[in-house]
């Protein structure tokens, strides 16, 4: 193994060797190292990465700058993850067709050759990628290569805060043609674009996560909704008499069935919502003529049996003209809505208390407001409503179960309607939930 010194930038590259390894240093040689063109590249790429550009344009403004100037028939670009334990391809351009090791090609790095790259942060040479392979048989990432025509690679780790995140490969498809000043080119462009990159990849990550978990909870919440809604229904039929008269403590414990039921479809409903919002797929079929008092009777409908089970009212006010209660929207979001205002009022009201739903048209706009007795939210906790997963902290207010979704969907559901939300409350009073939308036309 022979080291590449920093006094050799600018000298020749007469070696006879297969592969080089070359220690990545804590400051890259100086710019005064590079010719006019290359240091144009290294200041827009510095000024790319500091504007915080995409990944991907980064990774394209590299590639297309790289013709002409050095040796480079493809880029690709991997991040180490799963603690280590492998390397996955993320990004690749080339000169050809077809790419073999694309995106997500994977390689284990136990065993691998790159992980000498890794561990040691070196930055990796291979002037006769065919010879390589023969040296390196069990290489499966060098046989891929192969099949596409590489003959000569740099691989440089990509290294932030002493961590390798990463690698970083030039490839042509000759042989030979990496000397040390392609060498230092590559350690500089590493050293620019490494934390840019990382940062990128990590919100890529999150994103997908984040999609994969609500999938997996949409999942999850739809198989949980047809069992538990039937065995609802099955306690309530049987509370009823369908089966035969029951006595006061068979009443007592079916009543405590249907009560947890009803509270496992409110999470279940809210759970699936949220998956339907943060999924994408949220997009409102607007139609005209909407009856809002309709939606609000078959919301308070849904969830009849938590009033009952509290002793509580529900105390509509509509317009006396029912055109004043006609308006534009998505009925079934539109549910989701009221649904969600109308059970909070119930299950953060008083116990025997009442939810008053108001509904009130001015100025062209249609404002409904749900109104409880109980106790309500101080000032300071208002700026945390109608954030994801968000419940007011107060011990009176965390007694009472929720998912800290609803108001959240609520407002997502809102604002795809052009509309707003609001909440006031006289602490230790009563709490008021409302939200305006555009009563014709202008539904979005």
């Amino acid at each position: 193994m022979e080291k590449l010194e920093g006094s050799q930038a600018a000298g020749g590259f007469a070696s006879n060797e297969v592969v080089f390894y070359v220690p990545v240093p804590e400051d890259v040689v100086g710019l005064d190292a590079f010719d006019a063109g290359e240091q144009e590249i290294l200041d827009v790429l510095n000024r790319k990465v500091a504007s915080g550009d995409s990944l991907d344009s980064v990774m394209d403004f590299l590639y297309e700058t790289s013709h002409g100037v050095w040796p480079c028939d493809r880029i690709g670009l991997a991040f180490v993850e799963d603690d280590g334990r492998r390397v996955t391809s993320r990004w690749v351009r080339a000169e050809y067709e077809p790419v073999i090791m694309g995106s997500g090609y994977t390689e284990d790095l136990e065993g691998s050759t790159l992980k000498p790259l890794i561990d040691g942060k070196v930055l990796r040479v291979i002037t006769d990628m065919e010879e390589y392979g023969r040296r390196n048989p069990a290489s499966r990432s060098t046989k891929v290569l192969l099949r596409e025509g590489v003959m000569s690679s740099m691989t440089c780790p990509l290294v932030v805060d002493g961590r390798c995140v990463g690698l970083l490969f030039r490839s042509s498809r000759k042989k030979g043609v990496y000397g040390p000043r392609e060498v230092w080119m590559h350690l500089a462009v590493s050293e620019r674009i490494a934390q840019a990159v990382e940062k990128a990849w990590r919100i890529r990550q999150l994103e997908q996560i984040n999609q994969a978990y609500m999938e997996m909870l949409g999942f999850v919440a739809h198989e949980l909704k047809s069992p538990v809604a039937s065995m609802v229904l099955d306690a309530t039929m049987m509370l009823e008499g369908y089966v035969g008269d029951l006595d006061d403590a068979q009443k007592t414990s079916l009543r405590k069935i249907t009560a947890k039921g009803e509270y496992l479809l409110n999470l279940v409903r809210d759970y699936m919502d949220l998956a339907r919002i943060e999924g994408g797929d949220l997009s409102a079929t607007i139609r005209p003529d909407v009856d809002i008092t309709k939606i609000i009777q078959e919301s308070a409908d849904i969830v009849e049996a938590q009033f009952k089970e509290r002793g509580m009212t529900f105390e509509p006010v509509y317009p006396d003209d029912q055109a004043a209660r006609m308006i534009e929207c998505d009925p079934d979001l539109m549910k989701i809505v009221t649904v969600n205002l109308i059970g909070n009022g119930v299950k953060y009201g008083s116990e025997g208390g009442k939810v008053r739903v108001t509904v009130t048209v001015d100025n062209g706009r249609m404002r409904v407001a749900v109104r409880n007795d109980g106790p309500g939210f101080s000032p300071a906790d208002r700026r945390s409503l109608f954030k994801k997963f968000s419940r007011l902290k107060s011990p009176e207010l965390m007694k009472r179960k929720g998912t800290g979704v609803g108001l959240y969907t609520v407002w997502r559901v809102i604002s795809l309607h052009g509309g707003r939300v609001d909440a006031v409350s006289q602490e230790g009073s009563w709490a008021e939930f409302s939200f305006e939308i555009p009563v014709a036309g202008k539904a979005t």
